[in-house]
This record gives structure tokens, sequence and C-alpha cells, in this order.
């Protein structure tokens, strides 16, 4: 098995760290989430003193960079080293193949980059610790006798073959990552040990907010007049992240502006068509992460509109555009959802509504717009409680617990 294998510009801080090996199954780069977090994560675990290769799936198609960029500028990672990055081969025909005959070919995909990251992960010189986002992948490494193995889980699998792999792993594995609160209580409820979890939230590339963007400079760049009362999302337009329910918010405050930056080309188009006729509200498509900053020091409002459904969206996520909101001062509306409830204090942090309601989200949006005083509070309690959610902090609090829990020494202090 070959991987492809690069390693960007960067020194690295140590060379007596641990090996730690991050595994995801993820298109680098794609429009989704998922990526920007894995090249956070790999990076930050370099800057805080592992010796860190992250091993991702070689995908068919997989889009270029823009030009100038690599995959560290793209995601707007702070300088500073950089990890290796290997490229799993995998058979993937997912994209060749009809929408509705796609079930195969994703499982064929999967399995097949699970098994020869793995592999990879196991060869000479294996790494002293693997967190993998992949159970099949700490299936192999458990079974193949490989002791330093974590789990990153981001939602319980409901088919009963991934829930008795999931138990096997969390028997033997050194510990498990749950991404939010919803999720450790799903881990407990399928007899994972307390005591081998720990929940660790998304995060942010602090750096990036050093207040050297100005409102007129990013409202400029994004091409929104400086007198416009402004609402930004950003982020994925999947169904439950409830946007139809902002647009429906947004036509009833057609004095406000409404900018969406972010989503894959299909649901762009969808809701486009949704909110059609409305002058208000515009769709920006994806944006190149790096670019994001100017949409966050732009808003008034930022907003979050999770819908009530499915279990994703009400208890198990981790939104990374919260965590950018919090970092860049951007006071928010939020559904009140255990999900976001888990990351966030309604008394001080956001504006709390009922989710699937666009009228109460247009009220909350309202009642921040026209409360100046109560959006410096709710700005300056974010940016305080966004030091916390760093990628680096995550990272360092992640291998100070996984080098516990193993006795793998080594890495920055």
């Amino acid at each position: 098995m070959n991987a492809t294998s690069s390693n960007s510009a960067g020194e690295n801080p140590s060379t007596d760290g641990p090996r730690l090996d991050l595994i995801a199954n993820a298109r680098m780069p794609s429009q989704r989430a998922q990526s920007l977090q894995v090249a956070q994560m790999a990076a930050a675990f370099q800057a805080v003193g592992a010796r860190t290769r992250l091993l991702h799936a070689r995908r068919i198609p997989t889009p270029a960079l823009p030009g100038g960029a690599d995959l560290w500028s793209h995601y707007a990672v702070p300088d500073g080293p950089r990890p290796q990055v290997e490229a799993v081969p995998c058979l993937d025909w997912i994209d060749r193949s009809p929408r509705r005959l796609q079930f195969g070919p994703a499982r064929l995909q999967e399995w097949t980059f699970a098994r020869n990251a793995a592999e990879r992960s196991l060869a000479p010189p294996a790494a002293d610790l693997v967190l993998s986002r992949e159970i099949e992948s700490a299936v192999h490494l458990l079974r193949s006798g490989h002791g330093g193995v974590f789990v990153e889980i981001h939602r319980v699998p409901g088919g009963s073959t991934r829930r008795r792999w999931l138990r096997e792993v969390a028997e033997r594995a050194r510990g498990v990552v749950a991404i939010s609160g919803g999720v450790r209580d799903d881990l407990l409820a399928l007899g994972v040990p307390d005591e081998a979890l720990v929940v660790e939230h998304d995060g942010v590339a602090l750096e990036r907010f050093d207040g050297s963007l100005t409102v007129p400079a990013a409202r400029a760049a994004i091409d929104v007049p400086a007198e416009v009362p402004l609402v930004v999302y950003t982020g994925g337009l999947l169904d439950w992240k409830g946007v139809d329910v902002l647009v429906d918010a947004a036509r009833r405050l057609p004095e406000v502006r409404f900018v969406i930056a972010g989503g894959m080309d299909a649901d762009v188009a969808q809701l486009r068509d949704y909110a059609s006729g409305l002058s208000n509200v515009r769709f920006d498509g994806f944006v190149a992460p790096e670019k994001v900053l100017s949409y966050l020091v732009a808003g008034d409002v930022g907003v979050v509109p999770n819908r009530s459904y499915p279990p994703i969206s009400a208890k198990y996520t981790s939104p990374l555009k919260v965590f950018e909101y919090l970092a860049a001062g951007l006071p928010m509306v939020v559904s009140d959802l255990p999900s976001l409830r888990d990351i966030l204090d309604p008394a001080s942090e956001a504006i709390f509504v009922e989710p699937d309601s666009p009228s109460l989200l247009a009220e909350g949006i309202r009642r921040l717009l026209d409360d100046r005083h109560l959006g410096y509070h709710l700005a300056k309690r974010g940016r305080i409680r966004a030091q916390r959610h760093s990628w680096r902090a995550r990272a360092r609090r992640l291998l100070d617990w996984m080098q516990t829990r193993t006795g793998v020494a080594g890495g920055a202090a």
C-alpha cells in the first residue's frame, strides 16, 4: 500500500516528542467543515510538541488548492511547525455512482481507507499514539496489538455492526474523545466507562482574531455598505442547519441585510431558489476558510438556527461557527437545543430562541440589533469564552490526557 506524503514548510518544535498519527477519512481539501477541523488539529498537535502525521483519504476527485495556497494557508492555520501529511489510497467509486446507488461504494471507500490507514500507522516507525476518527481503523489497530489507540467520536453509529465495533474499541482502546456532551451521554449508554471518556468540543484559531481587520475593511471586502444592519451565517447548508428558517426570518426583517457564506453547490442552489424574490438575502456559496474572517468582523449579529431534529442537530453537533463567532466578538442568536447549551451559557453568551420558528428567530435578531449594550456584553463574554477553545489548547489537553493514559513521554511543556 502506497501513500502520498508531503512535508509542508515549517520546523519541528521537538525531536523527542511522541509520534502521533491522526487518522481521518477526509477529502483534503474539501468544502466540508470536517477537513478544516482535521487540518487545524494536525497542526495544533505539531505545535504543542507531538511529531504529528495526518493520514487522510486520497479521494477521487480531490479539488485543487487555489493558486499560491498550500493546505495550511487555505485553512487559515496559524504560522508554526507543520505536520507530515499523507494521502492514503482507497477504493473510491462514490462520485462516479448515481446517488441512489452510492451506499455500497461509500462503505467500500470507508473500509479500504480505514484498513490502509491502520496498516500505514503500524508500519515502522510506528506511532506512539494514534487518534482515529474512524472506528474501523481503530479496530484494525487494536486487533494488530497497537497499545496507544484513541478514538474521536462525533456521532454514535446506529447500525448494529458499527455499534459492535465501537463497543470493542471502547473496551480495548486507551480512551475515547466525545465531541460533545450529547455524544458522551450516548457513549455512556452504550457501556463506555466514564473514566475512559473525555469531552472536547471543536475549536478556533484565535491567532486570526487579532483586531487588525477593521469593520469598514471587512464590509468592503464582502461588498456590504457600512450603514446596513448585517446578519451573517457562515457554514454548511444541510437541512438540519436551519438556514431555511433563517430565510423565513429574513422575510420579517426587510430592512436588515442577511449574508450567508458556505455550503455545497447543490445546497446553495436549492436555498437560493427558496429565497427567490428576497432582496435582503444573499448567498455567497462556499468561501475559502481564510476569507471567512471578513464575514465575522463585518456582521452585527451571527446566527446558529439549527433545527430541533435530527439528533445530530439537537444533541451531537459542536459547530465550528460558534467558536468563530465567540472569537470575533460577534453577538449570537442560537437555537435553544441541548447541543448549543452544552457550549454556551444562555444567561451571558448568546440569545437562545425556540428552534424551527422564523418569527422567534426574527425577534431575537431584532432584540440584538436594537440593544447595542446587550450586544456589547455578549461580545465581551464571548471573547473571554473563546480563549478556552483554541485549537492549540484543545491539542494540549488531549495530548496530556493521552500521554497520562499511556505513559508515553515527550512533547512540549
